[in-house]
């Protein structure tokens, strides 16, 4: 399997992003890709909760959501959703931040809200409460497709390494990291936390990220890390996109992930303990 991540450089507006990513998936499917990984927030990134309730919709009326599914079936594609932000029924109000598995015929073969919420102060000038936006998700996700079982997660989840084992445990073989992460989070932490998961599981990960600063029509500009990244279930660096729009082109090999693991079967060596 050939698959593209794309880094994309998405605005506070879902209308004005959407046309810029079905050309991106029409790109990579020119280059040969069957399976195609957009990153997080692919509708809208946008810290203003005025906005994103002016923008956002819930998931039966979301124009990016119908558009992909649409262009999955346009081009006969496997298509991860890294995630989009979408309105609930939530009596706090507040959204989901949720990820799509989507199939050549247009279906949604899985779906994950983001369980793990980014409440961190980075610096005096930098905090983020996504709870305060944003409700977790309970559920753990891996999906099968005829090419892999595939487990699910989104940005902030990296640095839960539990999540990955029980991904991997439960028989997923390339696990996803779409992302919209912070340029000084990410330059200290983003390729030592994707080259640890995919070590300690022997899984590919696949990380399309959101890259540069992100135009907005309302609020500050948000500013985001890049460096889409594919880690091998050895821990190598197969992609870097580096901090511009585009696309990285991997082949996947489900063979490798079966060598790691024969390799360093750490999987299956869980010891119980007590304490501490």
């Amino acid at each position: 399997m050939k698959a593209a991540l794309l880094q994309l450089n998405a605005g506070d507006n879902p209308a004005n992003n959407l046309p810029r990513t079905l050309d991106m998936v029409a790109q990579a499917v020119g280059q040969g890709a069957g399976f195609i990984l957009t990153p997080e927030v692919t509708n809208c990134v946008s810290q203003d909760r005025a906005q994103q309730r002016r923008v956002l919709q819930h998931q039966a009326d979301d124009i990016t959501l119908a558009g992909l599914r649409e262009a999955a079936i346009r081009h006969g594609v496997w298509l991860s959703i890294g995630s989009l932000a979408l309105k609930t029924d939530d009596p706090d109000g507040r959204f989901a931040n949720r990820s799509f598995l989507i199939d050549p015929a247009g279906q949604i073969v899985a779906s994950y809200d983001k369980i793990h919420m980014f409440d961190v102060t980075v610096s005096e000038t930098e905090t983020y409460r996504e709870s305060a936006g944003y409700r977790p998700g309970t559920r753990a996700v891996v999906a099968d497709t005829p090419f892999a079982k595939i487990g699910m997660s989104i940005c902030y989840d990296v640095r839960f390494a539990y999540l990955y084992r029980a991904l991997a445990q439960a028989g997923a073989q390339i696990l996803l990291v779409p992302s919209a992460f912070s340029p000084v989070t990410g330059a200290a932490h983003w390729e030592p936390l994707l080259r640890a998961r995919a070590i300690e599981t022997g899984s590919y990960v696949l990380a399309a990220a959101q890259t540069g600063i992100h135009a907005a029509q309302s609020g500050k500009p948000r500013q985001t890390y890049g460096h889409t990244m594919a880690i091998s279930p050895w821990g190598e660096v197969l992609a870097d996109l580096g901090t511009e729009p585009g696309i990285a082109m991997v082949d996947l090999d489900l063979g490798s992930v079966a060598q790691s693991r024969k390799r360093i079967a750490a999987l299956s060596h869980d010891r119980p303990f007590e304490g501490p």
